[in-house]
Order: C-alpha cells, then structure tokens, then sequence
C-alpha cells in the first residue's frame, strides 16, 4: 500500500534548478529546470542514467559543486531556507545536523591518513555533540549497525585496508552519525554484497520510520527501488522526464526511457550458456592461499585475517568463472593475487603451462598483458593527472607493436563500445562520473586483447541500461576472441547471465560450485540459500 505524504508542506525542495556544464561538453546543463519536492518521512529514489545529472544535484544540496559547474538559476530549500543563498558558516551547521549525503566514491570521500573511528568522532566533534566517552559509544554503535565486524578492532583501521563494501559501510555510518533530517543516499549500495545491501536498506528505513527522516535515494538498481521507494523521479541528460509513486512508474511506466531502462534490469537467469567441452585450460588454481597479517605494536597484538584458503577451480578458453561472495570474502584478494599484484602463500596458478606464482616480476612482465583487470574502484585505478587517451595509449605503446595512430584509432573505438564520447579522449577522470571512469577501466583493459580477463565488481557502478550494454559487449568480445573470464560480483543477477560456472566464496573458501543454474535454484549451502533470498526486489517481477 502506497503511502500518502503532505506535500502542501514539503521538507526539502528542488525549484527550477539548472546547473551550467563548462562550454564544450555534450550538452549545455548537467540539471536542467529541475523541480520536486521531498516530504517529511518519504524515501525518493532519483533514476536515470551515469551522467543524467543525478549525482550533481545531490552535490548542489549539499553545497558541493566543483567550480566548473556553476548554477545558473533555482532553489533548493530545506526548511524554508534556500542553501544556495546561505553563507559558508550556515552551511556547515547544516551539513551533518540536518542534511547529510553518502558519497557514491567512498575511496576518495575517507580521508586515507585518518582511522575510520577518528573520522567518524570528528563528525561529533565538529558539531559539539557529546563528550569524549558518549562519542566512542555512539561510533562503535554505528559501526556495529551497518554490520561491520569486530567495532573495538574495526575503529583502528585506515580505509586503505577495508574491502570497497567495507569503506562504503563506514561513509553510511558517518552520514547517520547525527540522525540528519534529509539523507542524500548517492549510490550507497553500489559496492555492497546483496545481503549487506538488504541490511543497510533495512538501516536507512528503520532511521527513517523512527525520526520520520527524509531520503533522497539515487540509485541505478532497479530493485532497490522495488524495495525501498516512495516515489520515483526518472532522469535524462540533465532533465526530469517521469515522476510518480513507485509503483505506477515500475508496473506502468509511461515514458519510452522509463520503459528502456526497467526493460534492462538484470534478472535471474533460467536457462543454462551453451559450453564447449574441448576448449583448452587457460587457468587452473589449486590449493591457493592468502592470509593478512599485521604486526603488533605498543599496544596491539598481532592478528591475522584468512583471506583465500586452498582455493581450486579451473578455467577454460571462452568461458567464464563467476566469484560471488559478501564483501571481505576474498574475491578481490583472489584477483589481485592472480595478476601478481599480492603475493600468494602457497598454491598455485598454472597459466599458458607455467605456475605464475612463483615468478620473479622480470620473468612475468612479458605474460603480463594477456592477464588483464578492470578495477572495482575506477576513480583510484586512473591517473587523475593523465587524459583519457593518454590512460588508454600508455601501456600499448609502451609495449610497441602499434603506430599512435593505430593505437588512438582502437581507443576510439572502444570507447564508443563502452557508450563514451569521442570527446572523452581529451578529457581527465574526475569530469566523469562514477559509472562512466568504470567505463573508461574496462576500455583500458580491453585495448590489450588480453587471454584472461579479471573483471573485479566491473558493472556494478553501472547504470541498467549501460550495464546491459557493457555485458552484451564482454559477450561480443568473448565471443570474438575467446578470452577467459574471472567476473567478481555481488550482483547474483548478473553472474547467472555472463557465468558458465560460479563458485561461492564464503570466509576465502569456496563452499558451492557448479552452473548458476544449479547454485542459484538449488543451493546447497547455507550461505548461498542466504545470498539469493537477499536478492533486492527479485521476488516481485517489475514491469510484469
């Protein structure tokens, strides 16, 4: 039942905002004539897809515009006061206390020489709320509310040490650190497993219920919208093409992008990929293991954390190997384990005939581009210094073979591929946003026609519609040239669509294996019986 909100009396308003692009862009306005309102105790869940000008109205709420983007006219009124108009000292009384924003990038929003629990206390302390003892209270609280484990040990931690899942856990605990009246959530699940995303969509509506708070819920999945929404406002470069209660829009979505998009959501797949049984081994891993170990201090004791425990699996020519498990489980420490970039503590990798593990880096450079990544945090894998054509040329030239002209001319044509723009050869990584520099990692990987391919979260800052655009081209690519793949995810949805096998990994062990048809409809384990039921709005077919 669809509830009903006042909004005679709106809590938080949007009115004709237009936000200007710098001259040269592909279009004119990041936000163009944007006007809504967000009731007292509503969750509004803004759609649209990477680059719709969703993120950049989140960061005109909050004050935090970079200075390319100027606001050319508009409103954004929070309790009768218009935040465009306030001066720096209002805005940051207001920023915390009563509006707050989770940050979709959670790797460059924490400050890296600061521990999570400091960062977390400085929120209190910038407000003057509590004293020293209530504050340490209030931070082990919250740390153990978004489900982060061990909070007496967790609060000592830099975020360089936490899983991507993990440092966008403690960004959603400092946004609720002062229980905000209006909660600007800017892809707070991105980077979650499915069942810490169910947990942290239960967190932010039992706050919500509680302090009747407002949420503003940008988002590219369609099943947390199922899950959590309200209303739904539906974005197009920059515009306000649809609106109404959730429900209508999902079931009867009246504008032909509203219906392209929810056409595009990710579904449970039933039907098994066709396999070639004598394709060659490109990989096999047995008995793989990876354990993290700090030293003891002054005042700590040593610990040690499994990370991979005698992982085996094998892998052929033009398959793929789906790895699903919650964040910390050991997915990207098998990744980064796999292209050298940790060291293994025994086990093996066999690739091309060889055992890679052991390799000294002068004897595996040359093996190097045909084990290619794309990263799960694109904003830290791209050099903020370097254009786009210079991230993507680099390496090819570097390794010769190909004229600059070949190589800029194959660039090009990836990044149309991958839905960008010509003009994005010239432009830096932070012009982009967060789904497209996923974009620009998964062209930069691409450009060395690579035998393994490890795809860590590769899609899951990725908007519907691009997202299915990105798997129909890893398919095209397979399918042409027959790479092997390692797709790391916490979207079961999408791991039954692009995996002939998946292996669930739980603890760094692997506890169920076989086709996503098998693990998914009939699984075994406990843990994977766990995952699927917390697939978000699975249960209920939108659209149907």
């Amino acid at each position: 039942m669809e509830k009903s909100f006042d909004n005679g009396s709106p809590l938080f308003s949007v009115r004709q905002l237009s936000v200007a692009l710098p001259a040269g862009m592909d279009r004119q306005f990041a936000v163009e004539n944007l006007s809504f309102d967000l009731a007292a105790g509503e969750i509004l869940c803004i759609i649209g897809e990477s680059g719709s000008g969703k993120s950049v109205t989140a960061h005109a709420a909050m004050g935090l515009l970079p200075r390319a983007l100027q606001i050319t006219k508009g409103e954004i009124v929070l309790r009768g006061q218009n935040l465009l108009t306030q001066s720096p000292e209002t805005l940051r009384q207001l920023q915390g206390r009563t509006i707050a924003i989770i940050f979709q990038d959670p790797l460059s929003a924490l400050n890296p020489l600061m521990t999570i629990g400091a960062q977390i206390i400085e929120v209190m302390e910038s407000h003057n709320v509590g004293d020293a003892p209530s504050r340490r209270q209030k931070m082990l609280s919250l740390l153990d509310e978004v489900g982060l484990p061990e909070p007496e040990r967790m609060q000592h931690q830099y975020p360089f040490r936490l899983s991507g899942g993990q440092r966008q856990r403690v960004m959603i605990a400092m946004a609720l650190t002062l229980d905000p009246d209006v909660l600007i959530a800017d892809e707070p699940t991105t980077a979650l497993d499915v069942t810490t995303q169910a947990q942290i969509l239960k967190l932010i509506r039992e706050l919500q219920q509680r302090k009747a708070m407002s949420v503003m819920f940008i988002t590219h999945d369609f099943g947390v919208v199922e899950e959590i929404a309200d209303r739904v406002i539906v974005m197009e470069k920059g515009k306000m093409v649809e609106s109404g209660p959730a429900q209508r829009v999902l079931r009867h979505p009246q504008h032909p992008y509203s219906r392209k998009l929810i056409a595009a959501v990710p579904r449970l797949q039933q039907q098994a990929r066709t396999r070639n049984a004598l394709s060659p081994q490109v990989l096999e891993v047995k008995a793989l293991c990876k354990t993290y170990r700090s030293d003891s201090g002054w005042f700590s004791r040593s610990r040690e954390v499994t990370a991979l425990n005698k992982v085996s699996f094998s892998l052929k020519k033009g398959e793929t190997l789906g790895i699903v498990g919650e964040s910390g489980s050991g997915k990207s420490s098998l990744g980064r384990v796999l292209l050298k970039l940790l060291p293994a503590d025994s086990g093996e990798a066999i690739f091309d005939g060889r055992d890679i593990l052991p390799m000294s880096e002068s004897a595996f450079r040359p093996l190097r581009r045909w084990i290619q990544m794309v990263f799960q945090d694109p904003f830290a894998s791209l050099n903020p210094r370097h254009t786009i054509g210079t991230i993507l040329s680099a390496g090819p030239l570097a390794l010769g073979g190909m004229s600059q002209t070949e190589v800029k001319r194959k660039a090009q044509q990836l990044l149309s591929l991958v839905g960008l723009e010509p003009s994005a050869w010239e432009r830096y990584p932070h012009e982009f946003s967060g789904g497209q520099r996923q974009r620009v990692g998964i062209a930069r990987a691409l450009m060395f026609d690579p035998v393994l391919l490890v795809a860590d979260e590769s899609v899951s800052a990725l908007d519907v519609s691009i997202q299915a655009q990105v798997l129909a081209l890893l398919k095209e690519v397979q399918e042409k040239t027959q790479v092997a793949m390692i797709f790391i995810t916490h979207d079961l949805r999408v791991a039954s669509q692009v995996c002939d096998e998946i292996a669930v990994l739980y603890k760094g062990e692997i506890v169920e294996q076989g086709t996503p048809q098998a693990v998914f409809q009939q699984p075994k384990h406990a843990y994977t019986a766990q995952l699927v039921a917390s697939i978000p709005g699975e249960a209920s077919a939108i659209a149907s």
